[in-house]
């Protein structure tokens, strides 16, 4: 029944569903352009139209009553954003506690238009030992959807290009506020 409401609240938004859910144990998936809090919205329509189970943080302070409990119940783990380096940690120890699980996130960790990603999804996706899917919210061309999969290499500038690639075409909802694809230094 859920899944039909959210196949019918896609439609009426006028979005299309690109590829398919990813047909492996365990996956980071990356969503990006995220330029506005609508980006969420449709994320989680969906995850809930494909059936796509999978866990993602978000910012502790929205896990308050009732709203925690839908976030928690749509697969949400509340994070505390100033313990960066814990974050890394604990995705990977549910990567380890689970025989089949994803684990989605925006690379750029907010909507504000920033300096650069950051390197969260690739640390997790390389300590868990999981590939990286590419998902997006294509405002232009009203497209949702996790698509290609990319094994990570060693070489960091060549996973991000591949990445960069991939996204050149992706428009979020506010283009200006989107966050160019590169790490932090």
């Amino acid at each position: 029944m859920l899944r039909a409401l959210a196949r019918l609240i896609l439609r009426i938004g006028g979005w299309t569903i690109v590829g398919a859910v990813p047909d492996v144990p365990k996956a980071v998936l990356i969503a990006a352009p995220h330029t506005s809090n609508w980006d969420g919205f449709w994320a989680l329509t969906y995850k809930v139209a494909v059936g796509l189970d999978v866990k993602f943080f978000a910012k502790q302070s929205l896990f308050w009553f009732p709203l925690g409990n839908l976030l928690k119940g749509l697969g949400g783990v509340p994070l505390n954003r100033s313990q960066a380096m814990s974050a890394v940690q604990q995705a990977v120890s549910m990567f380890e506690a689970e025989e089949h699980f994803f684990f989605g996130l925006a690379p750029e960790g907010t909507r504000a238009l920033r300096d650069a990603w950051k390197s969260g999804f690739y640390r997790i996706a390389k300590a868990a030992d999981v590939p990286v899917f590419l998902g997006m919210i294509d405002y232009r061309r009203k497209q949702v959807g996790v698509t290609i999969r990319l094994d990570l290499s060693d070489d960091i500038a060549a996973d991000l290009a591949k990445i960069q690639m991939f996204y050149a075409s992706v428009e979020g909802r506010w283009p200006e506020k989107a966050t160019p694809i590169r790490f932090q230094s």
